[in-house]
């Protein structure tokens, strides 16, 4: 998914306890390329292999592991596990002491596996980058859109933040992305289609876990893929 062209909005800076603050009186231009650079770094993400661990409200932790040659992505949240393989999408819950996996038929070759997950994830506590891009164009095309930008550290990597509220008829809102410096999602806050989201990497690897794609061990199978 590439970041659609960005129309001109409001920016108001604002410096923030612990923060770095970014003053800027630029014309609309500048402030347009500022947030196209931070979409961009996000776009960027589908190209990389990490495992991010994310912090989540009231001390849980959720992990987002993504590979390449094949693409795959898996998203490890409480209460379950989606993962998306070239020969499966997986999705597995946890009810009480058992886990049941579905197993579904994965999109077409060459679909970026976390812009598949788009719309099954975010109702589970984390957010996939392609969804923040999404939102962040949706604020761009916005003339009403206030947004403020911030430097800041999160997981020991630089960071970008932007603050967007009053945008009209979207998914958000009102929302606080971070991206770090790498093109990982940092953190982000905010109600999305009414679910509110709320995470902050705590931990970061360029490499991932054998077993990242794999179903939990002693699941239930459930396989509805076309004989």
């Amino acid at each position: 998914m590439r970041p659609a062209a960005l129309a001109v909005f409001a920016v108001a800076v604002t410096a923030l306890t612990g923060c770095v603050a970014v003053n800027t009186t630029q014309p609309g231009g500048g402030r347009v390329q500022l947030v196209t650079d931070l979409a961009g770094r996000l776009d960027r993400s589908g190209s990389l292999t990490y495992t991010a661990v994310y912090r989540l409200p009231q001390g849980a932790t959720g992990t987002i592991t993504q590979a390449q040659d094949p693409g795959r992505a898996a998203y490890v949240y409480p209460g379950g596990k989606l993962s998306l393989t070239p020969q499966q999408l997986a999705d597995c819950r946890i009810e009480g002491a058992a886990t049941t996996c579905t197993l579904t038929t994965p999109p077409s070759p060459g679909t970026d596996p976390a812009t598949a997950l788009i719309g099954q994830i975010a109702d589970r506590g984390l957010i996939p980058p392609q969804l923040v891009i999404g939102l962040l164009t949706e604020a761009a095309v916005d003339t009403q859109a206030v947004v403020t930008t911030r430097d800041t550290t999160i997981a020991g990597e630089n960071a970008t933040c932007v603050q967007v509220t009053g945008v009209q008829n979207a998914k958000a809102s009102s929302f606080e992305v971070c991206v770090t410096a790498g093109g990982l999602l940092g953190s982000f806050t905010g109600l999305v289609s009414g679910t509110e989201i709320d995470v902050r990497l705590v931990r970061y690897d360029p490499n991932v876990q054998p077993n990242a794609f794999e179903l939990p061990p002693g699941a239930r199978i459930v396989d509805k893929r076309p004989k």
